[in-house]
């Protein structure tokens, strides 16, 4: 299920307690309605509201650091790739060859990491990062060095290469949702009772409808954006290219 799906499933599910909150007032006996069974509800509601705005906030806080994190190793990626194109330029004419193939290579990732070139695809991506890496660093084997010079700049190319391998696995194990569908399932659940509760007890009028709808769109946008910051690569909010746009730029000068 999408991200958008999934959003939309919390807002009807939140928005179906209220209903189902408002309609349990027109069944229950007159004693379920007193003062002092709303009081005890106020306060059982008030527990599962400041439960739910605990896990909230933690989950807004780990998908934020999680999409930071992904842009910080994005924009160390294009750093290292930026370095790693100088050393070769340095090391002489013959890395021609190696530093177009790390061009392309590059703006290929660009273009199937953020689905420019079609349907994204996890397995290929991880497949083609894999074999990415593999085939610069055979073509830096073939280098013969013959100077100091060269012998260190080529052992700096090799280090370089092996960083951006771990960078890139990095980002291929952080691609995948690292928040399980199910625990969204007992949040929205959470917040479906705290809005039955409201339902249950509030004034029929539409200053009370409008009030319940706004803050059951507002919790939806709050998954929302969880879920977005939690595959930083898919949807509305994405982890800019702008970094290794920038390196593939650099490269071809």
């Amino acid at each position: 299920m999408s991200e958008v799906a999934t959003t939309a499933v919390v807002c009807l599910s939140v928005l179906g307690g209220a209903v189902l909150g408002a309609c349990l007032r027109y069944v229950l006996p007159a004693e379920h309605m007193s003062e002092q069974s709303r009081h005890i509800v106020n306060i059982a509601i008030g527990l599962i509201a400041t439960l739910s705005a605990l896990v909230l906030g933690l989950l807004v806080a780990s998908a934020k650091n999680a999409f930071d994190t992904r842009n910080d190793e994005i924009k160390q990626s294009a750093a290292r790739l930026v370095v790693l194109d100088r050393t070769l330029r340095q090391y002489g004419p013959e890395t021609k060859d190696i530093r177009a193939l790390l061009q392309e290579l590059t703006q290929r990732r660009i273009d199937h990491t953020w689905n420019k070139a079609g349907v994204r695809d996890h397995v290929r991506i991880v497949r083609e990062d894999a074999s990415s890496s593999e085939i610069v660093r055979s073509h830096l084997w073939r280098l013969t060095p013959s100077t100091d010079a060269q012998r260190w700049l080529h052992a700096r190319a090799l280090t370089l290469t092996a960083e951006i391998e771990h960078g890139r696995w990095l980002l291929v194990e952080g691609d995948q949702s690292s928040i399980p569908r199910p625990f969204l399932v007992v949040l929205a659940s959470w917040i479906a009772v705290i809005f039955a509760g409201l339902g249950l007890f509030s004034p029929r009028n539409y200053t009370v409808y409008a009030v319940l709808f706004i803050c059951a769109v507002a919790v939806s946008t709050a998954v929302l954006m969880i879920l977005e910051m939690d595959q930083p690569f898919e949807g509305f909010l994405q982890v800019p290219a702008t970094p290794l746009e920038s390196a593939v730029e650099e490269m071809r000068r």
